[in-house]
C-alpha cells in the first residue's frame, strides 16, 4: 500500500486567508491539524489543531503548568477576538517548520514513522512532474490506523 492509494481530499486554505474564517473550517469539519497551502498549490505548513490554541492560552501559563491550573476560563481571551483582521500566517505560530509531506509512492511504514517523528496527526501528499509539484490529498493518522486495522 503506497500512499497515493491512501490520501484522500483534504480541506486547505492559503496563508492569506481570513484566520477567523479558517478557524470556523477547522471546527465545523473537526480536522485534525490545518493544511495551509501556499500560492503554487503546495504545502506551506501542517499546524496539529493543539498548536492552533496557543493564541489563547498566555505564554507565562505553557510555562508553568501551576498558572495554567489557576487560570480561569473567564481570563482565557477568546478565540475570535485574538483572530479578529489575522491572516492564516499571522495566526500561525511563530516558529514555522516545514510541513510533512511525502510523495504518492512513499510506503505505509515511512507515513507512520514520519508522523511519529514529527508528532502531527497529517501528511500532504503531493506530486511532482519536474516544474511543478501540487498537493493530490493528504493521510490523516485515522485513515493510517484504518488501514492498519483492515490488515488483520
Amino acid at each position: 500500500m503506497r500512499a497515493r492509494d491512501l490520501a484522500e481530499p483534504y480541506p486547505a486554505v492559503s496563508a492569506d486567508d481570513d484566520a477567523v474564517m479558517t478557524a470556523r473550517l477547522f471546527v465545523e469539519r473537526r480536522l485534525p491539524a490545518l493544511l495551509v497551502l501556499d500560492a503554487d498549490q503546495r504545502p506551506y505548513a501542517i499546524v496539529p489543531g493543539s498548536q492552533l490554541l496557543r493564541v489563547v492560552v498566555p505564554d507565562y501559563a505553557l510555562e508553568d503548568s501551576a498558572q495554567a491550573l489557576a487560570l480561569h476560563d473567564s481570563e482565557l481571551e477568546r478565540l475570535a477576538e485574538k483572530l479578529a483582521g489575522l491572516t492564516v500566517a499571522q495566526w500561525l505560530p511563530g516558529r514555522r517548520t516545514l510541513p510533512t509531506v511525502v510523495g504518492p509512492d512513499t510506503g505505509v511504514a515511512q507515513i507512520a514513522a514520519l508522523m511519529i517523528r514529527t508528532h502531527t496527526p497529517l501528511v500532504a501528499v503531493v506530486e511532482s512532474d519536474g516544474e511543478e509539484t501540487r498537493t493530490v490529498g493528504a493521510i490523516t493518522a485515522a485513515r493510517l490506523m484504518e488501514h492498519f486495522l483492515s490488515q488483520e
